[in-house]
């Protein structure tokens, strides 16, 4: 049943907004999902019913590839599980509606991770309530109706975010709106350990933490052990579901059926020793006294074209692979037997749940410090800057240490958290379904959104 208002004037429009508390829709035409406005300035207000499609917002930035990687699994984890009840945006909304420095997140990050101990500075300098809540409420009260504008343009019902800067500003929106009660923000942290303190905010509906370790650091912060659960870190639906076999992949991937392989990564940048390393496994994964290999080697350089070609020209005398940026990763480390890559919370995560022994060998000052310890005190792995080190460690897990390799790789699969995404996204689904369609408010009234700004 549909209720009609002729020919309303705006105050009294205004007013209806704020008892039934409506997103407005930005248009002036008739939108008859919501609620109607025809040409003529009539407008209705629609009944939405409890199978209305919600909307998710989830917040992110490619500070990092792990923040958008997690918005995009939690987005292929909500249409598996549920289809079509919920529409699904992945934003950077700091990026498109927002000025300096909010809008230059991106580039400033890679600045600084360039520049280690400038970055090392900035994460600990900030790390203090006082500061960040400061710096942070004085970027609200600048950019407000931006972001204000940003997020109301997709008329959430549930906010997701996935980054430590996005906590403080949107629900600061989301009290100047009176719509605190009406809709549901989680935060979902992407790292495994040590984290900074942004991630924190009591304010939220649910705070997803990846470890016990993150937990308790968040309950320090001051959230209550209601808020918060310990599920994982969100990994794309495809790691977590049953794919071919190693020796199907193998021959998928075009790969040495016959012998051990070891998978050398450097992140979406190709960054890291990744060139000084690659050149040692050469040599360490020949045999000396035959001349036959050991061990072949898989290379993903990402976006590094540099490191591609360079790696290309080389001479292998053992099988190797200099693969560009990739997304199926899930089948090169199901068809490889260990891994050497940096620090990041995400690879980490896609390894063990492919039971992959972890060789680590760098890290970002910060929030990937912690991830060392993680994995290095759990068994499932090891820490070597050293490019010779780690050809040597590789070689004998091929051949003289088969069985260490073997515990390591049963290590990683008992820390492993391959359901984590779906355990999220059916909490957030609960709770929305607890919160009622916009909090149970039978009606919803569209106009002009900058009619209440």
């Amino acid at each position: 049943m549909a209720m009609s208002l002729l020919s309303p004037r705006k105050s009294i429009a205004e007013t209806v907004f704020q008892k039934v508390g409506g997103y407005y829709s930005g248009s002036g035409h008739r939108r008859c999902s919501d609620g109607c406005m025809d040409d003529d300035g009539t407008m209705e207000l629609v009944q939405i019913g409890a199978e209305r499609t919600k909307n998710v917002l989830i917040l992110m930035s490619d500070t990092g590839g792990g923040h958008r990687a997690s918005a995009e699994a939690i987005r292929d984890a909500f249409q598996s599980e549920f289809g079509d009840e919920y529409r699904i945006f992945v934003k950077d909304v700091w990026k498109e509606y927002t000025g300096w420095p909010l809008n230059d997140m991106e580039r400033s990050y890679k600045f600084m991770v360039r520049h280690v101990q400038l970055w090392k500075v900035a994460f600990h300098s900030t790390s203090p309530r006082w500061i960040h809540s400061v710096y942070l409420a004085a970027i609200a009260a600048y950019y407000a109706k931006e972001v204000e504008a940003g997020l109301m343009e997709y008329k959430p019902d549930i906010i997701i975010s996935v980054h430590p800067l996005m906590q403080h500003i949107p629900l600061w929106v989301l009290k100047w709106q009176g719509l605190q009660k009406k809709v549901v923000f989680v935060t979902v942290i992407t790292d495994l350990n040590t984290c900074h303190r942004t991630w924190f905010h009591p304010g939220v509906s649910r705070c997803y933490c990846p470890s016990e370790e993150v937990a308790k650091r968040s309950l320090l912060d001051g959230l209550e052990e209601s808020q918060v659960r310990v599920f994982g870190l969100p990994i794309r639906p495809s790691f977590c579901r049953a794919v071919l076999s190693k020796d199907d992949l193998r021959v998928e991937l075009e790969m040495d059926p016959h012998l051990p392989a070891v998978l050398l990564m450097g992140g979406g940048e190709g960054m890291g020793p990744v060139k000084k390393t690659a050149l040692a496994l050469g040599e360490s994964l020949l045999d000396e006294g035959s001349g036959k290999p050991i061990g072949q080697l898989i290379v993903i350089c990402g976006r590094n074209k540099v490191l591609a070609s360079t790696l290309e020209a080389v001479d292998w005398k053992i099988p190797v692979k200099v693969k560009g940026f990739q997304t199926q990763m899930e089948k090169w480390m199901g068809a490889c037997d260990c891994i050497i890559t940096k620090a990041g919370p995400g690879t980490i995560a896609e390894a063990l749940i492919r039971g992959l022994p972890i060789i680590l060998n760098d890290y970002i000052p910060g929030q990937e410090k912690g991830n060392v310890p993680y994995v290095v005190d759990n068994g499932a792995g090891v820490f070597t800057r050293s490019s010779k080190e780690t050809a040597r460690l590789v070689a004998e897990w091929f051949s003289t240490k088969t069985e260490e390799l073997k515990r390591m790789s049963e290590n990683a699969l008992k820390l492993a958290q391959p359901n984590a995404v779906f355990d999220i996204v059916k909490d957030i689904h609960e709770l929305a379904c607890q919160r009622g369609p916009l909090a149970n408010i039978p009606y919803m009234l569209t106009s002009s959104f900058t009619s209440i700004i």
